[in-house]
């Protein structure tokens, strides 16, 4: 037979909230939202950089 709850699965924490309800949020361990303006800057050239690099790649 079937079961009906679709929730039942091992965890190994207590849930503290209803099967229909998202899980609560939780702390990220870093946000690019914190990071200093010159850091996000560098980082934001080093994925475009990243990219352009595949793109030439891609056309050689």
């Amino acid at each position: 037979m079937v079961s009906r709850d679709l929730h039942a699965h091992a965890h190994p924490h207590p849930h503290s909230h209803g099967p229909a309800a998202p899980h609560p949020a939780q702390a990220a361990p870093w946000s690019i939202l914190r990071m200093p303006v010159a850091a996000r800057l560098a980082a934001a050239m080093a994925a475009s950089a990243g990219l352009w690099v595949i793109v030439w790649l891609a056309m050689r």
